[in-house]
């Protein structure tokens, strides 16, 4: 994709975030726009990284450890994609956050190999909101007990939820899947759980990502209204 299509989208990406923001009564700094750079060259990241983008989304460990040895260290590098155990001692000292932790025998691991390098892994608790059969991540009602059990973790912290909505038509039909999860993040926030912040809720994607915004959302993952549509037979 050419650069000036690139500026151009997150011209309107940015438009698109502000206006939602003011129609929720919501400050723009409270969201976070995560680049969904995965598939994507590092050219086109860098023209990203031109016009202010900083935080960038990858769905495997593999392409975001590769992309981290080529692009400044200022970057920050969102885990989004499902995580496997055996890769986890690859990426928990590299990206900044982990959306999408969905077991204790994940967190565990992320546990482990924190403690070896002295750090708190931050994570997210990928929640399938709409409990389709296709998705990775934890139901609505497991969620709590789950947390409970993490936060024993002293190099693992959980700053909140995310979820990946359903693929539809039209974004108004995910409005009940986010603010379902806006709630459950209040009500787990409210049980004060030590070494639990619950300030992250990451919903929202190129199709939803108003609606979301408009639902309490404070990080959007948005790469095909950016970069453009992913070309997966090149990997």
């Amino acid at each position: 994709m050419s650069a000036e299509t690139i500026k151009e989208n997150l011209k309107e990406v940015e438009l698109r975030i502000k206006a939602a923001c003011t129609r929720a009564g919501r400050k723009r700094d409270e969201v976070t726009l995560i680049a969904v750079s995965k598939t994507k060259p590092v050219a086109d990241m860098e023209i990203a990284m031109g016009e202010g983008i900083k935080v960038f989304g990858e769905n495997k460990v593999q392409e975001l450890t590769e992309k981290y040895e080529q692009l400044p260290t200022d970057i920050k590098w969102h885990l989004i994609g499902h995580l496997q155990t055996n890769k986890v001692k690859y990426i928990v000292d590299k990206a900044e956050l982990i959306h999408s932790v969905d077991s204790f025998k994940l967190a565990e691991q992320i546990q482990k190999e924190a403690e070896k390098k002295n750090i708190v892994c931050k994570i997210l608790i990928e929640v399938n909101a709409a409990k389709e059969e296709s998705k990775f991540g934890v139901f609505e009602e497991d969620v709590i007990p789950l947390i409970k059990e993490i936060s024993k973790l002293p190099n693992v912290q959980v700053c909140g939820l995310m979820t990946i909505a359903p693929n539809v038509d039209e974004a108004e039909k995910n409005r009940k899947y986010f603010r379902k999860l806006r709630q459950l993040n209040v009500d787990i926030k409210m049980k004060n759980i030590d070494n639990v912040t619950m300030d992250v809720l990451s919903m929202g994607m190129t199709g939803d990502y108003e609606v979301a915004i408009e639902e309490g959302a404070t990080m959007v993952r948005v790469g095909t209204g950016i970069f453009g549509e992913r070309n997966y037979s090149t990997l």
